[in-house]
């Protein structure tokens, strides 16, 4: 489905989260659009309901998703709001790091220097595997 491998075994809502893009709360959304029960095993879905699937995820609007449960809202470059998933998730994303490096936002200044972006605390935190100097740390010369 949609590029990505889906395990069989496991139930339907859990197995769709495997695809970039979609995490459990649309796997179940889409799941009840679709009239499909959520406890049935993924393996056990028919090609009409795989492809009822993938015509909600490809255009949620029109299957009445509400424009704030998709994970992209009016796009800059179209104006669309749209759930994007697998590569066009992917590719948006790095445009977007891309345009913020460009235009020097604060964001993409962190971005560049490979600091943290959310506001996170880096004085005391975050220091494992990212030293260079001395073999073992500082307290292994001592």
């Amino acid at each position: 489905v949609l590029n990505t491998n889906i395990d069989g075994k496991r139930k339907v809502m859990f197995a769709m989260t495997k695809i970039t893009g979609i995490g459990k709360r649309f796997s179940n959304l889409i799941c009840k659009k679709a009239e499909i029960d959520v406890n049935r095993r993924a393996g056990s879905l028919t090609n009409e309901e795989v492809e009822r699937l993938v015509a909600i995820i490809s255009n949620p609007t029109h299957f009445k998703v509400p424009g704030w449960f998709v994970n992209r809202q009016k796009d800059r470059t179209t104006g669309k709001t749209t759930q994007l998933v697998v590569n066009g998730l992917i590719g948006v994303c790095r445009e977007d790091i891309t345009r913020l490096k460009k235009i020097r936002a604060h964001r993409g200044i962190r971005h560049y220097w490979n600091c943290r972006v959310r506001g996170q605390h880096t004085k005391t935190t975050g220091r494992k595997g990212r030293v260079i100097g001395m073999p073992g740390g500082a307290n292994a010369a001592k």
